[in-house]
């Protein structure tokens, strides 16, 4: 019950781009069309649901003050917190270079078509945001690092999912010439985020 809660506080509540504007840059940028949206999307879940549970096992075992005792006494006072972003930086840009292969081999089109922002997802804020608030809220366990890597992932396809529906809907309505493009995604973006809002009051 508490990975539900967590997975749809993830997804809902704490959503990435409605609740703390995470991975605007590429959220704005790719999407124009929902197959290119769709295809960001699942590549930002598999990166989340891979980095943040590494990212974990990376923090209670090498990181944290203490974490390295396994290694044997003389090793108990360590504390190399201070290279948690160096460190997760290169987990997260090592999994992005692993979906770019992979979707370069299988899907040759949907890499031809989100072009430069695949590779930077490495510097997405959103993934980096990820590792970040996981290491903040202290997880008791690698399965809720994983549980709110899947829910923020798929809060993040949602949100640009929806985005690229309706801006491919506002493409053939009548939008004010000084709104066109960037000024009236950036009013659906505002309201989408005054509606995500209402989740707040979810108790979970």
């Amino acid at each position: 019950m508490e990975l539900f809660n967590l997975f749809i506080k993830a997804v809902f509540v704490e959503n990435m781009v409605f609740a703390f504007f995470l991975g605007m840059c590429s959220y704005l940028a790719v999407s124009k069309k929902v197959s290119t949206a769709v295809g960001m999307g699942s590549a930002v879940i598999f990166v989340l649901a891979i980095t943040l549970p590494v990212n974990f096992l990376l923090e209670q075992y090498v990181l944290k003050p203490g974490a390295l005792s396994w290694l044997g006494s003389e090793f108990a006072d360590v504390d190399l917190s201070f290279l948690s972003f160096i460190m997760f930086i290169a987990v997260i840009a090592s999994m992005v270079q692993l979906v770019e292969m992979v979707v370069e081999k299988f899907s040759p089109a949907l890499y031809a078509s989100l072009g430069v922002f695949l590779p930077l997802i490495a510097v997405n804020c959103a993934i980096l945001g990820g590792s970040l608030f996981m290491q903040n809220k202290n997880f008791g366990n690698v399965g809720e690092a994983l549980v709110y890597g899947l829910g923020s992932g798929l809060g993040w396809l949602m949100a640009i999912v929806a985005l690229a529906a309706i801006r491919e809907k506002v493409r053939y309505s009548h939008v004010p010439a000084p709104l066109r493009g960037l000024g009236i995604t950036f009013i659906i973006t505002g309201l989408m985020g005054i509606a995500f809002m209402g989740f707040m009051g979810i108790k979970l």
